[in-house]
C-alpha cells in the first residue's frame, strides 16, 4: 500500500485539479490543519490503513470546502437564510447530550442535522434540493458497515444510522477542528494547539453549513435548530458569539462516568487506526479533556442571561424523563404533548439497544476514582452533581 501524504498544498492541488474548482473559502482553516497534521505525524503512530484513512478524510473534507463555496455561489440565497433561537445542549462528552438531543430532535417543530449530513454535510454539483434520494445516504451506510466491521463496539458505544439525529461535530472537521480528531487518534499537542487559539472561524464555517444543509432539506428558515455537541463545552464564548439568541441546555453526569466512558469511546476508536495505542495515556488525556470542558463552559457560561439556560442531571433523566422534558419545554414556551409519541418512540429503541451495554471501568484506562473526583469536586458541588459509588459502570 502507498504510503499517504497530508502535504496541504498537495492536496488542495489535487482536489482543485479533480473537481476543478479553486475556491476553498476562509483560509484560517490551513492552521488547525497543519497542526493536526504535525501531530498525527508526530504522535499518532498510525498504521498502514490509518494512513490511508486520513489521507481520505483530509481530501474529503478539502472537497467538500470546495463543492460549499461553488453552491453559495450558485446559490447566494442560501447564506441568506436565518438560523433563529437554536436550542443548543451543552454537556461534557458522554453527559446524556445525545439522549436530549434526540428526544427534542422527535419533535418535528425543529430541525436537525442527520448523520448522514454530518458525515457529508456538503451535497454533491447535481443534488436537487428537497431529493430524498440522496447518494450521501447510501456513502455513509458503507462507511458505518465498515466501522462496524473494524471495531463492533464503537456502534454500540454510540449507536446511530445514517438518517438518525446526530450532532454536528462533522461541520467542524469541515475547519479541521474539534475532538472528532482527537477521540480518533492520539493526537494531544493539536489539542493543546486547540485550547489557545481563537475557535470563531470554526464556528463561522459551522453556521453557513446549517444554512446549506437547512436550504438542501428545503427546511423553513423560521424552524429552530437543536444542536449539540461537546466541543460546545470547550468553545461556549464563540457559540454564544455565533447565536446570540441561542437557549442553552446544560447536562450534567458524575464526572467518573464521565471520563471513564469519554476514554471507552476514544480507545475503541483509537485502536482502529494504531498499532500501538496505549490506554493509560487515553486516560490521562480525557481526564485533561474533561477538566477543561468543564473549566472552559463555567467561564463562559455566566455571560447567558438566566433565562435563556436550564441545568438537567443525568439521573434525573433516567428516573423520570418525561417529567424532565416538561420541565424544558415550560423552559423553551411550547407545548410538549405533540413531540410526545416521537419521544416515546424514540425511548423505546434506545431502551432495546441497552440489551448491549457499553461497559468500562476508570482502572482499565490507569485512572483513580479518587483523583478524579478531586480534580472535579468544585464541578460536583456547583451544580449539585451525584456521584455513584460503583467503579464499574455503563452507558
Amino acid at each position: 500500500m502507498k504510503r499517504a501524504t497530508f502535504d496541504r498544498e498537495t492536496l488542495m492541488q489535487k482536489c482543485t485539479e479533480e473537481t476543478g474548482l479553486d475556491d476553498f473559502g476562509d483560509p484560517w482553516f490551513h492552521r488547525p490543519y497543519d497542526a493536526l497534521v504535525d501531530a498525527i505525524r508526530e504522535e499518532a503512530r498510525l498504521n498502514r490503513a490509518g494512513d490511508f484513512v486520513a489521507q481520505m478524510q483530509f481530501e474529503k473534507v478539502l472537497k467538500d470546502r470546495l463543492l460549499a463555496q461553488d453552491w453559495f455561489r450558485r446559490h447566494p440565497e442560501i447564506l441568506e437564510r436565518a438560523l433563529p433561537r437554536p436550542v443548543i445542549v451543552v454537556g461534557p462528552m458522554r453527559s446524556g447530550t445525545t439522549r436530549m438531543h434526540r428526544l427534542l430532535a422527535a419533535d418535528h417543530r425543529f430541525q436537525n442535522l442527520r448523520s448522514f449530513e454530518t458525515i457529508s454535510p456538503v451535497p454533491p454539483r447535481d443534488f436537487e434540493p428537497g431529493d430524498e434520494h440522496d447518494q450521501r445516504l447510501v456513502d455513509a451506510r458503507k462507511i458505518q458497515r465498515m466501522a462496524r466491521l473494524a471495531n463492533p463496539r464503537t456502534l454500540s458505544i454510540h449507536p446511530t444510522g445514517p438518517d438518525q439525529p446526530e450532532e454536528e461535530l462533522g461541520l467542524l472537521v469541515n475547519s479541521f477542528w474539534g475532538m472528532k480528531h482527537e477521540a480518533q487518534w492520539a493526537i494531544p499537542s493539536y489539542g493543546r494547539w486547540c485550547e489557545q487559539e481563537d475557535s470563531r472561524p470554526a464556528y463561522r464555517q459551522l453556521a453557513r453549513l446549517l444554512k446549506l444543509v437547512s436550504w438542501s432539506q428545503q427546511k423553513s428558515s423560521l424552524k429552530p435548530w437543536i444542536l449539540k455537541t461537546p466541543q460546545y463545552m470547550l468553545d461556549l464564548d464563540a457559540v454564544i458569539d455565533t447565536f446570540p439568541d441561542a437557549r442553552f441546555i446544560f447536562t450534567h453526569r458524575d464526572p467518573k462516568a464521565v471520563v471513564g466512558s469519554a476514554a471507552s469511546l476514544a480507545w475503541n476508536q483509537t485502536i482502529i487506526y494504531s498499532d500501538h495505542a496505549d490506554a493509560h495515556a487515553v486516560g490521562r488525556e480525557w481526564l485533561h479533556k474533561t477538566e477543561q470542558q468543564i473549566a472552559r463552559m463555567r467561564r463562559a457560561r455566566d455571560r447567558i442571561d438566566s433565562k435563556r439556560r436550564i441545568d438537567v442531571h443525568f439521573e434525573e433523566m433516567d428516573r423520570d424523563w418525561p417529567g424532565v422534558m416538561t420541565r424544558i419545554y415550560q423552559f423553551l414556551g411550547m407545548e410538549i404533548e405533540p413531540a410526545l409519541p416521537g419521544m416515546e418512540d424514540f425511548m423505546a429503541r434506545s431502551r432495546a439497544l441497552k440489551r448491549k451495554p457499553h461497559r468500562y471501568s476508570l482502572a482499565e484506562f490507569g485512572l483513580d476514582e479518587g483523583d478524579v473526583l478531586e480534580r472535579l469536586s468544585d464541578y460536583v458541588e456547583t451544580y449539585g452533581v451525584r456521584v455513584e459509588q460503583r467503579e464499574r459502570r455503563t452507558a
